[in-house]
């Protein structure tokens, strides 16, 4: 599959890759709640990605939700509960090397599995008659994975949501530190993900932290400005930073959350 994002491949080196990925396996027992599905989607002929599927009424919207750095599926669990109470179900994927999932994690990879984890995600959803509309939505790390998807399958998606994410790939590189020049990397002048996002015409939720310190809040606005949905919305959680933006601010959050999927399903 043709990946628009092609500088990401100059960035899937060792001395780079150990400080965007942080891959956390799942040991621990799966949730064997009622309302909890938890299995695997191939990706490739020997590595499968997991995920974690908390529903409660079939009839509810469906997120594919594409998780932070250090985060697995399994985490998800009360969160999931949460998204529920508002009339919402939540299908957590993880990425190579994480949870259960085989491999090692590359941004190429990651970009890549995403389409295969979207069929993955509307297979289960059929075989088990879920009908309500989908929407895509990505946290830090996992923005990348969702605006690639809502550009790419807009016609089949009803709204993308992002939280505490990015416009540029570079950009955050530059705030971890990351000496790209002398590593050998050219940083383009108009990265292809700020193209991606100037043609997703979906309703857009996007949600930052006041005070996140890994991703600026000036990223979260960036994203914002660049995405060329007519339907748009940014929410500024004060108060709260990169880590703290569910729990610390977690009536604003699920209010906005349950308000745009309410009104886009």
């Amino acid at each position: 599959m043709a990946m628009p994002w092609h500088e990401l491949e100059a960035l899937d080196k060792p001395e780079i890759l150990q400080f965007i990925f942080y891959p956390r396996k799942d040991f621990f027992e799966i949730s064997a709640a009622a309302n909890v599905i938890a299995d695997t989607i191939p990706v490739d002929k020997t590595i499968s990605i997991s995920y974690c599927f908390y529903f409660s009424d079939k009839k509810q919207p469906n997120i594919l939700f594409f998780h932070g750095n250090g985060e697995t599926a399994s985490d998800y669990e009360p969160i999931g509960s949460a998204y529920n109470q508002i009339g919402v179900n939540l299908f957590v994927a993880d990425y190579r090397g994480y949870g259960r999932s085989g491999g090692r994690p590359t941004l190429t990879s990651m970009i890549e599995d995403a389409h295969l984890i979207f069929e993955g995600f509307k297979r289960v959803l059929e075989e088990r008659e879920f009908s309500g509309n989908l929407f895509i939505m990505g946290r830090s790390l996992g923005s990348a994975s969702a605006v690639e998807l809502a550009n790419h399958y807009q016609s089949q998606l009803s709204g993308l949501i992002i939280e505490s994410g990015f416009a540029n790939v570079f950009n955050l590189l530059d705030y971890l530190g990351f000496p790209l020049e002398a590593l050998g990397i050219d940083v383009p002048e108009a990265p292809s993900s700020l193209n991606l996002i100037r043609k997703i015409s979906l309703p857009t939720l996007v949600m930052h932290g006041e005070h996140d310190q890994i991703v600026p809040v000036e990223e979260g606005k960036a994203l914002y400005d660049g995405i060329g949905a007519k339907d748009k919305r940014l929410l500024i959680i004060p108060g709260v930073d990169h880590n703290t933006i569910f729990m610390g601010g977690m009536e604003q959050y699920l209010q906005a959350l349950k308000e745009f999927v309410s009104a886009h399903s």
